[in-house]
């Protein structure tokens, strides 16, 4: 943005000068003029009036406009360009997710795992600065995405995650411990997981607390997320004949330790029951995982003060060549 500014406006004070020039030069006019009346001059009314005589006028308007500008000049005005420098700290962030056959379930729509996905994507590509990973687990865990600024990336494997990678089971303590391993060395000021599961811990070799107090003791956060809606859900499953029927299996979420989990590591618990809480936890997660900006202001400032002096030179010179050559014999 550019603007103009006067370094000593104070000299804008002097603009009193120009009504006084202007007094003085009314004074001096009547002053000189006589109101005689001559025999044999009738027609002076006429060479008063012509243009040539009140264009006269003309060079006192300028050496006014000339003593404006000087003044203008002394002020000294200066164009100021002033602009923002953005300096972003991103957060590093690992969406550690549950793959098991439970969420399969359709209480969200089309199923748990679909929904989170899309869910997953949309929070990703809401925050530019920020570096991702994704970790999955069932029976047990592993790395889908190591950590990266590349969304693309990021969405594209979040795209492929599907149930049947993994012997099926709920290992949360493998899967936290897995993010933890994936973020501890970071070395940005933030560092969050964010643990989302819709069962009980029944698998692996880390319980989930053990795997809280780790994240704990290298400063990360973990919001845990359990999926799921209250009492019963619909799930595919295949009956003793081989088809695949839809049946009403209970919902079990193990609040209890995902409280303790949060709890532990500075976090918050959330629980989701259909598609909108889910969109909605993701969106105050974001609110709370705000990047911070540093904003810088610059500044550069120009003199400005040269148009205005070589107005006041040409307008001089002007008035000079005016009053030596056309109003010479003007009086």
């Amino acid at each position: 943005m550019s603007n103009i500014e006067f370094t000593y406006p104070a000299f804008f004070y002097a603009l009193a000068l120009i009504p006084m020039m202007a007094a003085w030069y009314l004074w001096k006019g009547r002053k000189g003029t006589a109101p005689l009346k001559l025999s044999g001059f009738e027609n002076l009314d006429e060479h008063k009036g012509s243009t040539r005589v009140w264009l006269r006028h003309l060079l006192a308007l300028l050496r006014m406009a000339v003593v404006s500008l000087i003044i203008v000049v002394l002020a000294r005005p200066q164009s100021s360009n002033q602009w923002e420098q953005v300096t972003t700290e991103g957060i590093d962030i690992v969406l550690c997710m549950d793959v098991s056959g439970s969420m399969g379930a359709m209480d969200f729509k089309p199923n748990r795992l679909e929904a989170s996905k899309n869910v997953g994507i949309e929070f990703v590509h809401a925050r530019e600065d920020d570096r991702f990973g994704l970790v999955v687990f069932a029976g047990e865990s592993f790395t889908q995405c190591p950590m990266t600024t590349d969304r693309a990336v990021v969405v594209n494997f979040l795209k492929e995650v599907d149930f049947g990678v993994i012997e099926d089971g709920t290992a949360i303590g493998m899967g936290l411990a897995t993010a933890v391993n994936r973020i501890k060395e970071s070395k940005a000021k933030s560092k969050v997981i964010i643990l989302l599961t819709d069962g009980v811990n029944n698998r692996g070799d880390v319980g989930p607390v053990t795997a809280a107090e780790i994240a704990a003791g290298y400063e990360i956060r973990v919001y845990t997320i359990g999926v799921g809606s209250k009492g019963n859900a619909p799930i595919k499953v295949q009956d003793m004949f081989g088809r695949t029927v839809i049946r009403d299996m209970p919902v079990e979420i193990d609040e209890d330790v995902l409280k303790r989990i949060a709890e532990t590591t500075g976090g918050t618990y959330f629980r989701a029951t259909d598609n909108n809480k889910l969109r909605e936890i993701y969106q105050e997660i974001d609110q709370l995982e705000k990047t911070r900006l540093d904003v810088k202001q610059f500044s550069k400032k120009k003199e400005e003060y040269f148009p205005f002096l070589l107005a006041a030179m040409l307008i001089l010179l002007l008035e000079i060549l005016l009053r030596y050559t056309i109003f010479r014999t003007i009086p």
